[in-house]
């Protein structure tokens, strides 16, 4: 997605980064090959070719439970020819939305919200083209009731789609959280609901597509929970569609196939059937479900057993076009199930017998995966894509010719919760980002043959930290040396992490360096990798020289005896890892801890230098508020700066490393004097403290080129402020007041000689503004700031921004020795999401 703006300036989207929600239904693949996952309150929209996030559709006010495709992936063979697709989604509060997708223009549509939404979270929406223009679709909620939608699509382009409510089923104090609709065989025009959930049994209904849906029977069989069901597309016999297939998949670890299939005798009813005589195939044919004057004969096709912990999802694969007795498709025998177990399996019938078999079994095999919550086919059925505990997805393809083999793919990955903060590598090489997932990522740009062709293709390279508590902040340490990173979490200490050779040596592939590490780098980095402690606290390094005598841990030493946790096997990646490389082998050791706060640590920054590391903590008293200042190398305590009597929200050294600027929650800011009086000593001084807001600050920035800095509030506005002469600080301009609280703010300069620059401004609402300010320096020649000019450059589109508050922006500063052609910005979001853009300035210093 790009944006063009008047004036020669160009955003577009890189990247997008993102984890999906961990709830069963939040998947859907569609007859487009695209998948679409709910990413806390936005529904994210990915390429599986690519591995890349293309978008996230704002408009969900809680977080996306479930999606669902029109048409879905089982009616590909169908939507050839449609140049229109839609897309259903439905969230924790109830609300059910309609997109639409142009596949021409490879635009997004925000169409409808349905009007009679759920009072409660909807758990599952499943929905089935009747023509190319209208759509039957059920949802249900835990409020106890399962609505029927019929959708009506235009059939002339620029028309409106129509959505109403058909039936409203109420399903009793045990809410209902599968759903599936099938047309019945025999062209009777008659629909058929099967829904399960909380009371073991499968509830059938039947209805005409104009309305009244009625209870027609139950399918006991199940012993705990039903999770998944999916109705086949008819199966024909002598020409003619007679029966249909239902698969059902429970907590009680089993599946079950059902067949339905259409009797000759339509007057056969329920009530006469039981009077049948007991026979062992009573035992197996279940009732008779009659829908108008037709009747169906419903009975226990197979019980498949085989996964050993909850079964979340089955799915029968996609018919393909291939033309069968008259009719335009063919209905392959052949279901995916996922399972809590770590495992996903294809079923299908053996040639000879007809008994269903376990084909194939993919999973990950690594303790991190909890197990998957959901499975989904591809289009063509070359492709099963499984989304897990945390967040991840897993993408398996089929690439043998004659035999089946099944190999991983790479798949987009990103956090699964709040994304807290953000940083550029020193040579803006990579991204940083932490999050209340408890984990650390790294994302790069991976330079091969393909992205030489198609663009720049961003993947998460590593994963350097896996943590027992919600991580807040995060700085990298600048200066020369080894890339080391500090990280704070909801703990009273610091966390210092180096980089490992493994590491270098993949970043060396992904940039298409092509160059060797320098050798003095090479000789001091001894560590290969990082196991994780039991506690998933510290991180233990893996040396060079240990690798070769590979120790055994679970030996009988003491309390290690304990771990249960297999050694990491760090590896030098050639290509983007998956996930079961990045959860495990891509981790960093842990070098030094810094204690000193005594609250939970909430913010840092560290100097141009890569001297001094200043760290914060939650406060609610002054002694509690106190910033600290960490020596870069021997990590000593070497100041502690009171100011503040609150937590103190964000921290920045000023471009020349002379000036701290702090903000925080008691509406005030403040800037210390840092000066290095010797090799170890540091001295510090408060030159002045003033209340800026009337809210919370949340944010600050310095002028990468001067003495002046912007701070951002609760309270809805920006102002910009300089140092005058070295002793006080005078507000220059207040910023016209935004929509929402801002929550975020970065500066870059554009050139030293002008004093140029751009203010980023992140906001509650998820959304990004881009300002010019430009400084006006006093003729006096003291260079101290006379006044700043600033214009509303670009408003990013909503579709671009996140859906949630921006927790952070990040410029990657031009180096000086550039011209300002291209600049990126980075920002990440409680919407779970890491985003970069690239600004296309027409502006080249003089």
């Amino acid at each position: 997605m790009t944006m063009s703006i008047n004036g020669g300036m160009e955003v577009k989207k890189v990247f997008i980064g993102a984890g999906c929600n961990r709830v069963v239904n939040n998947v859907s693949w569609g007859a487009c090959d695209l998948v679409a996952f709910g990413a806390q309150n936005a529904v994210a929209i990915f390429s599986p070719k690519t591995a890349q996030i293309l978008t996230t559709l704002p408009g969900h006010k809680a977080s996306v439970n479930c999606t669902q495709w029109l048409p879905s992936n089982k009616f590909a063979f169908k939507a050839k020819e449609l140049e229109k697709h839609y897309l259903l989604s439905g969230d924790a509060d109830g609300a059910i939305i309609l997109w639409e997708f142009s596949l021409l223009e490879r635009k997004w549509r925000y169409v409808l919200q349905a009007p009679q939404s759920h009072k409660k979270g909807v758990t599952c929406i499943t929905g089935i083209m009747v023509t190319e223009t209208e759509a039957i679709v059920a949802s249900t909620s835990s409020d106890g009731k399962v609505h029927v939608w019929e959708v009506l699509f235009p059939s002339t382009t620029g028309g409106d789609c129509k959505l109403q409510c058909l039936e409203t089923l109420f399903v009793g104090s045990k809410p209902m959280v599968a759903l599936s609709l099938a047309e019945l065989p025999g062209n009777t025009g008659h629909i058929v609901l099967a829904m399960g959930g909380l009371d073991n049994k499968i509830h059938l209904y039947c209805g005409e597509r104009t309305g009244k849906f009625l209870r027609a029977c139950e399918l006991k069989g199940h012993t705990d929970w039903i999770r998944s069901l999916d109705f086949s597309l008819p199966i024909c016999a002598n020409g003619e569609p007679n029966s249909i297939l239902l698969v059902s998949s429970s907590q009680d670890k089993g599946i079950r196939i059902w067949k339905m299939a259409l009797r000759s005798s339509p007057c056969s009813t329920q009530g006469a059937y039981r009077k049948q005589e007991m026979s062992l195939a009573s035992y197996i044919e279940g009732p008779v479900l009659v829908a108008g004057s037709s009747s169906y004969q419903i009975s226990l096709e197979s019980l498949l057993i085989g996964h050993e912990d909850w079964v979340y999802s089955v799915e029968w694969q996609p018919p393909s076009t291939e033309s069968v007795e008259g009719i335009g498709y063919y209905q392959p025998q052949s279901i995916l199930s996922a399972s809590m177990d770590k495992t996903m399996m294809i079923w299908q019938p053996e040639k000879n017998s007809g008994i269903w078999m376990n084909v194939v079994t993919v999973g990950e095999l690594s303790h991190c995966a909890l197990g998957f919550y959901g499975g989904h086919w591809s289009p063509s059925g070359d492709s099963i894509l499984a989304h897990g505990y945390g967040g991840s997805f897993h993408l398996w393809k089929n690439v043998g010719v004659d035999l089946d083999n099944w190999k991983p793919q790479k798949v987009p990955s990103g956090h699964f919760a709040g994304v807290t903060d953000i940083v550029w590598a020193r040579s803006g090489e990579y991204i940083l980002s932490v999050s209340q997932d408890q984990t650390t990522r790294i994302y790069a740009s991976w330079k091969n043959e393909a992205s030489l062709r198609d663009g720049d293709s961003w993947h998460e390279i590593a994963r350097p930290q896996v943590h027992g508590h919600d991580i807040n902040c995060v700085t990298i340490v600048q200066g020369k040396g080894n890339h080391r990173f500090v990280s704070g979490a909801d703990e009273k200490v610091a966390r210092v992490f180096e980089a490992t050779l493994s590491f270098l040596k993949t970043l060396n592939h992904a940039t298409s360096q092509n160059i060797s590490l320098p050798e003095d780098l090479q000789a001091d980095v001894q560590v290969l990798g990082a196991n994780m402690s039991a506690l998933g606290l510290s991180q233990k390094p893996i040396y060079v020289q240990a690798t070769h005598d590979s120790p055994d841990r679970n030996g009988n030493d003491g309390l290690d005896t304990l771990e249960t946790i297999p050694d990491a096997v760090p590896a030098v990646l050639t290509e983007p890892p998956i996930e079961d490389q990045l959860a495990w082998h891509t981790l960093w050791p842990e070098s030094h801890k810094l204690y000193g706060h005594g609250n939970e640590l909430f913010s840092l920054c560290c100097d141009h230098e890569g001297k001094l590391v200043a760290s914060s903590c939650k406060a609610q008293s002054a002694t509690a508020a106190e910033i600290w200042l960490w020596q870069v190398g021997s990590w000593k305590a070497v100041g502690q700066l009171q100011s503040h009597s609150l937590t103190v929200t964000q921290m920045e050294f000023s471009h020349d490393d002379s000036m701290l600027l702090a903000v925080s929650r008691d509406r005030q800011f403040s800037v210390f004097t840092i000066k290095r009086t010797g090799t170890d000593e540091i001295s510090y001084q408060l030159l002045a403290r003033q209340e800026a807001h009337k809210r919370i600050i949340w944010s600050c920035s310095w002028n990468p080129y001067g003495h002046e800095f912007a701070t951002g509030s609760r309270d809805k506005t920006v102002k910009i402020w300089a140092v005058d002469k070295g002793s006080s600080v005078k507000l220059l301009l207040t910023l016209p007041q935004f929509n929402s609280s801002v929550t975020a703010l970065s500066w870059v300069g554009l050139g030293h000689q002008k004093n140029d620059g751009f203010l980023a401004v992140g906001m509650e609402s998820g959304l990004i503004e881009l300002w010019s300010l430009s400084v006006k320096r006093a003729d006096d020649g003291s260079g101290s700031a006379a006044g700043v000019a600033a214009a509303v450059v670009v408003k990013l589109d909503p579709f671009m921004c996140h859906v949630s508050a921006v927790n952070r922006l990040a410029w990657k500063g031009p180096k000086k020795s550039e011209n300002c052609k291209n600049i990126q910005l980075a920002s990440c979001g409680a919407d779970n999401c890491v985003r970069v853009f690239e600004v296309n300035v027409d502006y080249v210093e003089n």
